[in-house]
């Protein structure tokens, strides 16, 4: 299993969503005294959007899922992964303009072959 989320990130404006990701996940590693687990590519920018991926460390989603508990398990989704989709969605939605996070392996798999 691979010890890494990998998050498709597409945004109108990359300097404020990527801020906002940086800000939010920084005070996550705060938090869970945590240093460095995550990492962000640099943006491509095509037809009025910037897209990068950023990478985060399962180890720091863990210890968010151990820090929240309960409140942790009735996020919207299946996964531990969708759930930290929804969490960090949550946390930055108000700080970006239009932006939306997908989990890359999936988009990679879809039946619809878009990305």
């Amino acid at each position: 299993m691979d010890d890494r989320i990998n998050i498709n990130v597409s945004t109108v404006d990359y300097d404020k969503t990527s801020k906002a990701l940086i800000h939010q996940l920084s005070m996550l590693e705060e938090m869970v005294h945590s240093k460095e687990d995550f990492a962000m590519t640099d943006s491509e920018f095509a037809f009025g959007w910037h897209f990068f991926v950023l990478s985060v460390n399962r180890s720091l989603v863990q210890k968010l899922v151990e820090m929240m508990g309960p409140d942790f398990r009735i996020l919207k989704g299946k996964s531990v992964e969708k759930k930290f989709l929804t969490w960090l969605t949550k946390n930055i939605e108000n700080k970006s303009p239009r932006f939306k996070l997908a989990i890359k392996e999936e988009m990679e798999s879809s039946k619809f072959g878009i990305f």
